[in-house]
């Protein structure tokens, strides 16, 4: 088999650092930002209590709080990832919550407030797919002439029962249409995937795979569910943990090089873990970090001998 060129050297994937080339010729890092928006599924607009899975303090960096200026989280982020790298480039990472949600004199003014920051080439907007409306995406297009924007949207399953389940209040249907508005307007764009969601098994998600396939994405990016404290789904693993199907570490690497074989060779694979912090999280416990994790899947990879999109 033919691993194809356009995957770096040492990788059987398109990986983020390789993909960002094509933007950046130097290192990028996202600084995330907390610009204080909420969800429809929080502020009874479509529910309450957000999605079962989602504890946001669980993923926010120190630095990054809604009770600080978007300027002063930049300089912050700047301060904590610089001393690793002094020359790179930033991206202004839009995270917490919804972060297109709200009135387009807020959600401009926040924007903009990142894109002259000196340091800032570009903007990272994560958001719901039920939450961005074609004015929105006409502002972006227009300001993507001059900064880079990337949309990541949170699918998180292609299986609306499953969407239902963890009170997600969108729609498959509705990610999909999201995904198409943005790409017609030429803005790259990201879709989050979460692998072990409640009533999901492993054909499921190699579906999930296969609904991504044939979608105008340029990133996917995967997560495994992990159970959160002070969340629905933290109560629901306490009452029935056979409702919750939790992977071993090596089930889960091969999982996700399951999964990637049928994800075509073009769409960046961002991310496959996220790592919450030993005080947030019930399980799963893994005892590894990030980066140890992508070695055993490159390792796994090879002896598989395997690649992205192999099966497509």
């Amino acid at each position: 088999m033919n691993i194809p060129t356009h995957f770096s050297p040492t990788k059987r994937y398109l990986d983020y650092s390789q993909y960002m080339l094509a933007f950046f010729p130097e290192r990028i890092q996202k600084i995330s930002i907390h610009a204080g928006f909420t969800c429809p599924n929080r502020d009874g607009n479509k529910g309450y209590g957000g999605c079962t899975f989602c504890n946001n303090e669980s993923f926010s960096p120190a630095y990054c709080s809604s009770h600080t200026s978007i300027s002063q989280q930049i300089e912050e982020g700047i301060s904590f990832f610089g001393k690793k790298h002094a020359h790179q480039k930033y991206l202004a990472y839009f995270q917490s919550y919804t972060n297109s949600y709200g009135s387009m004199e807020v959600i401009k003014q926040k924007y903009s407030e990142a894109i002259h920051h000196p340091a800032i080439s570009g903007i990272v907007i994560g958001t719901r797919p039920d939450c961005m409306s074609d004015e929105l995406l006409d502002y972006l297009h227009e300001i993507q002439k001059n900064t880079f924007v990337l949309v990541e949207y949170g699918v998180e399953s292609t299986n609306n029962n499953t969407l239902e389940l963890i009170n997600r209040g969108h729609t498959y249907e509705e990610s999909v249409d999201a995904i198409m508005r943005t790409y017609a307007k030429g803005i790259p764009v990201a879709a989050h995937i979460i692998l072990g969601l409640p009533s999901e098994n492993r054909e499921t998600i190699l579906n999930h795979a296969k609904q991504l396939a044939t979608l105008p994405l340029a990133i996917i990016k995967l997560h495994q569910l992990q159970i959160i404290k002070n969340t629905p789904l933290a109560k629901q693993y306490t009452d029935n943990p056979s409702f919750i199907p939790l992977y071993s570490l090596q089930e889960y690497i091969d999982l996700c090089i399951d999964f990637m074989e049928h994800i075509p060779s073009h769409i960046c694979l961002e991310r496959f873990v996220s790592q919450t912090p030993t005080e947030y999280r019930i399980a799963p416990n893994w005892g590894i970090k990030n980066h140890e994790f992508i070695a055993k899947l490159d390792k796994r990879l090879q002896e598989r001998n395997t690649f992205q999109g192999c099966l497509c």
